[in-house]
């Protein structure tokens, strides 16, 4: 039995028992989002390891990161910049508290209203979190050249733009994004 002979009885079989006929391929041979997703982990994962060395768990320098952009910022606020429902910041918040990473203060005249800053010792690891971010990211992009490392920072906030209008999120850009996209094309002008 020939090639084509094989594969037009894998595909009657296949056809018979309801599956694909055409061959799979193993998870990630052509698939941006797989590719995505496995730089994704690597680079969680290399940041983790440096985050364990502070006494931090991933996800938990995102909280101070933004505390030590903002100052101080009300709960509510934190878990929309975070991206995540209240009572996940809040579970943070209080961890990182009883690290005396970051303390909370009720706002006067409206007790509901908790306000979140970081403490000195806070302030020391949001330092050493840049630190670790920078090297993280050096390590990320050692194998690009400047305008591979601009197209690749474009085409994932395009791409997580895309994703964000998809699940109904749309309009969520923030200075920040307006800021590095000004940069970018600032930057692919003088080259």
């Amino acid at each position: 039995m020939g090639d084509k002979q094989k594969r037009d009885h894998r595909d009657e079989a296949a056809a018979v028992l309801g599956l694909p006929s055409k061959k799979l391929r193993p998870p990630g041979v052509r698939s941006v989002g797989w590719a995505l997703v496995q730089a994704a982990r690597l680079h969680r994962a290399r940041t983790g390891d440096r985050l364990a060395k502070l006494g931090l768990f991933a996800g938990q320098e995102q909280v101070v990161q933004a505390l030590a952009a903002a100052g101080t910022m009300t709960m509510g606020d934190l878990a929309a910049l975070l991206r995540v429902r209240p009572p996940t910041a809040s579970k943070t918040v209080t961890r990182l508290a009883a690290l005396g990473i970051v303390e909370r203060r009720a706002e006067s005249g409206d007790g509901r209203v908790v306000r979140v800053q970081l403490t000195e010792a806070g302030m020391a690891k949001a330092e050493a979190i840049e630190r670790i971010q920078e090297e993280v990211e050096a390590e990320l992009l050692d194998h690009l050249d400047k305008t591979d490392r601009r197209r690749l920072r474009k085409l994932l906030r395009k791409a997580a733009r895309g994703l964000a209008e998809a699940a109904g999120a749309s309009g969520q850009t923030t200075e920040a994004d307006a800021e590095i996209e000004a940069e970018d094309e600032a930057e692919a002008l003088a080259t």
